[in-house]
């Protein structure tokens, strides 16, 4: 199995490639592509054209005539003296995400590097010789500026790379792999830094897992709301019916088939339900509209060219302009951690009411012998905790903007800033969802799981193969710890829908 470069990429193959490690080829089409482009630079250099960023300097320093035979020099200069970021280094499947999505656009044939350039770096992710990338650094104007600096300066074997239990020089790893360190050439430093890949490769990871998550919340919310008890009204489809927004009428519809044939009897004279249950269709199908809309743009971006210049190879032409601002990213990425931290928000409400006895009807914190033990109590304080983290982190990035290069970018998209913090929300919610899990599964101890629905009792079951009932107090974090990866696994999900069909 592979994936092919130069051709449409989806939100799946970058998973496969940043994940899974699956190596990655040029499409036939793509090789031709990218040596007519530079065919175009080499003779537009040889004719003295100004190209901005070729034969001249870069952001303010735009109006500096460089000589061509200072051209490639010009290339080694702007990439050194633009990695500048600091901090952490990026996770390994975030560098590959960025490896794989600037190959990419340098395969779409607008960039006007030499067709070894591109393969050299495609080496270099096949082989998993990633660069480290420190997180922090891009203001998302230029595009990522500062992390790709840092990508190609390990292309140029003068950066490091990641390695188990550190890291080493770059040099070293290209050496040990059979590969020769890039001798950059004109044009090839600018197309290299100039981009969108850092946003938007914690962005695709970001919103696969939020996709994922949007069905485990109506998993686990169905779950809860039949240990509950929920009034089953709430998720008639006629109701929902007459507010057809989308996303509520795939959650509305999961929770009716995932409630389906319980036999837990509801409780007599009971009109309606707490918001947290009765509302459960419309504030996840809420977070479901914002992530789709995430991951549309995501995915038109993970297939766009965001170089500058850019070069048309059948017209013979230059192009310099903006593709490289991140501000639709930069939206985006706000808008995920918004609906990621709307799942969140709902779910510890509903983990209150599972464990507050004077809402359920159930032992206080879920435990038989209350008192002696404290059963789930801080189960709900680490919920309220991570909610009240991404109330923070949910404030947008994409609002802001500092002025860079002596006010020449003078409007920038803090992309970056805002798919890192998309990235943690999102897996702040599936923590908070992970826990609700956990409290419901402990709430049908009482209720009896035998006569759960059938989908909810898979559920219950998958997850007591992993973490036993809660009979006595015990460390509570290596619970929390199995019952997020069952969630971040896809297993909680893959049972619920054996017995209930594939949701949507």
């Amino acid at each position: 199995m592979e994936v092919r470069i130069g051709e449409r990429l989806t939100l799946d193959d970058v998973q496969r490639v940043a994940r899974e490690g699956v190596r990655v080829t040029l499409a036939p089409a793509a090789a031709e592509r990218v040596r007519r482009a530079r065919e175009v630079v080499d003779r537009l250099i040889a004719a003295g054209e100004v190209v901005y960023g070729v034969t001249t300097g870069v952001g303010e320093l735009a109006g500096v005539a460089i000589s061509p035979d200072q051209a490639a020099a010009l290339q080694l200069n702007i990439v050194r003296s633009h990695a500048a970021g600091v901090g952490a280094p990026l996770p390994p499947e975030v560098v590959r995400a960025m490896m794989l999505l600037r190959a990419h656009t340098l395969a779409l044939g607008y960039s006007g590097i030499r067709l070894e350039v591109l393969q050299t770096l495609m080496a270099m992710l096949n082989d998993n010789l990633l660069p480290l990338i420190p997180e922090k650094g891009s203001v998302g104007a230029s595009g990522d500026l500062a992390p790709l600096a840092h990508l190609a300066l390990a292309l140029i074997g003068e950066g490091r790379l990641l390695a188990p239990g550190g890291d080493r020089p770059a040099a070293e790893g290209l050496r040990a792999a059979g590969l020769t360190p890039v001798r950059l050439a004109p044009k090839e430093g600018v197309a290299l830094i100039n981009g969108t890949q850092m946003m938007t490769a914690i962005g695709a990871l970001a919103v696969a897992r939020a996709v994922a998550l949007a069905r485990c919340a109506d998993v686990i919310g169905a779950m809860t709301a039949e240990t509950l008890l929920a009034l089953p009204e709430a998720f008639d489809p006629d109701l929902h019916r007459l507010r057809p927004q989308p996303g509520q009428q795939v959650s509305a519809a999961n929770l009716g088939r995932l409630l389906a044939g319980t036999h837990l009897d509801r409780p007599a004279g009971r009109v309606q339900d707490a918001y947290a249950l009765r509302c459960m269709p419309q504030v996840h199908g809420a977070a479901r509209d914002g992530i789709t809309y995430a991951r549309g743009v995501v995915e038109t971006e993970i297939n766009a060219v965001t170089d500058n210049p850019l070069i048309f190879a059948d017209q013979g032409k230059v192009l310099s302009g903006g593709n490289f601002h991140g501000q639709p990213v930069a939206l985006a990425m706000d808008l995920l951690a918004i609906a990621a931290a709307t799942l969140a928000t709902i779910s510890e409400r509903r983990i209150e009411r599972l464990v507050n006895p004077h809402l359920s009807g159930l032992p206080g914190f879920l435990t038989a012998d209350g008192g002696l033990n404290s059963g789930l109590m801080l189960a709900q304080y680490t919920a309220a905790a991570l909610v009240s983290e991404n109330k923070i982190l949910a404030h947008p990035a994409s609002v802001d903007t500092i002025p860079t290069s002596a006010n020449q970018e003078d409007h920038v998209s803090m992309g970056s800033i805002a798919a890192r913090k998309a990235a943690q929300v999102v897996e702040h919610a599936e923590q908070v969802i992970a826990i609700e899990a956990l409290c419901a599964a402990q709430a049908l101890e009482f209720r009896g799981a035998e006569r759960a629905a059938p989908a909810v009792r898979a559920t219950y079951r998958r997850l007591r193969e992993v973490i036993p009932p809660l009979e006595q107090d015990r460390v509570l974090s290596d619970a929390l710890k199995g019952a997020h990866a069952l969630l971040r696994e896809g297993a909680l999900l893959a049972a619920a829908e054996k017995a209930a069909g594939p949701l949507a």
